[in-house]
């Protein structure tokens, strides 16, 4: 007993855990938390810590206890997903997998395996969101020989999370989003009627618009009633009006 409990104040993947829960219960709002979880029709309960205060206690959880190595990096934002009690425990999972500090560790090898467990076991728009764009977008944009084709594997797969993930992967590439990618993992999802695949197309497409709207316009004239209502909506909610007509594309 006494040694396995030396090894969990001495080894810094429990040193960083305890102090990410310690942290987050101190700072946490016992009035706000139930709103938090209801909010997110989450099974999890909250500490009830809103976003700035989850940032500014995980940089200084992170920078107060660095991890020594790739292996326990990874170690431990596993175990934080995997073992969290409370819904702000998997935010820190993420956080801590994308960290500046171990940026050299970043690889696209953790699309597959990191992320790709974060999006299907999380399955819900607030994990699945922040790991697509934040996480697997940039890996994308550094490595795309090896992650282009992971993406398109998911547009074309079962899980209703990776396919989100791999339509809304590239928002915020801006000039260096592969619009032939995109239009793929949209074509894919078009006929779906599922609000989080509709959604995803319409946000993922906005967001485009605002580097090329000629393009977006384009896209989905050329799909008049392929795409959903909502889709179309979403995707030329900011473009100028008096150019949809003449695209074909309906108000």
């Amino acid at each position: 007993m006494r040694g396995r409990t030396v090894c969990a104040v001495t080894d810094p993947r429990r040193k960083l855990i305890a102090a990410i829960r310690t942290g987050l219960a101190e700072a946490g709002d016992p009035d706000k938390a139930p709103a938090m979880q209801a909010y997110m029709k989450s099974a999890m309960p909250y500490y009830g810590v809103p976003a700035p205060g989850q940032r500014r206690l995980f940089r200084a959880v992170f920078a107060a206890h660095r991890l020594p190595d790739r292996e326990h990096w990874l170690a431990t934002v596993r175990a934080l997903w995997a073992e969290a009690t409370h819904r702000e425990e998997r935010y820190a999972a993420i956080a801590l997998a994308g960290a500046r500090a171990y940026a050299r560790w970043l690889g696209p090898d953790l699309v597959p395996g990191l992320y790709r467990n974060m999006i299907v076991t999380g399955a819900w728009w607030d994990y699945v969101d922040d790991v697509a764009i934040h996480r697997v977008g940039p890996l994308l944009h550094a490595a795309p020989e090896p992650v282009t084709p992971i993406m398109r594997a998911w547009s074309a797969g079962d899980d209703l999370w990776l396919r989100r993930a791999a339509i809304i992967c590239q928002i915020g590439r801006k000039a260096y989003t592969d619009t032939e990618l995109l239009a793929l993992t949209i074509d894919r999802a078009a006929a779906e009627r599922e609000f989080f695949l509709r959604k995803a197309i319409g946000w993922a497409l906005r967001e485009y618009a605002k580097t090329d709207p000629g393009w977006v316009l384009g896209f989905v004239a050329d799909r008049t009633g392929r795409l959903s209502p909502l889709s179309v909506r979403e995707a030329v909610k900011h473009l100028d009006w008096e150019a949809i007509p003449r695209s074909g594309i309906a108000p």
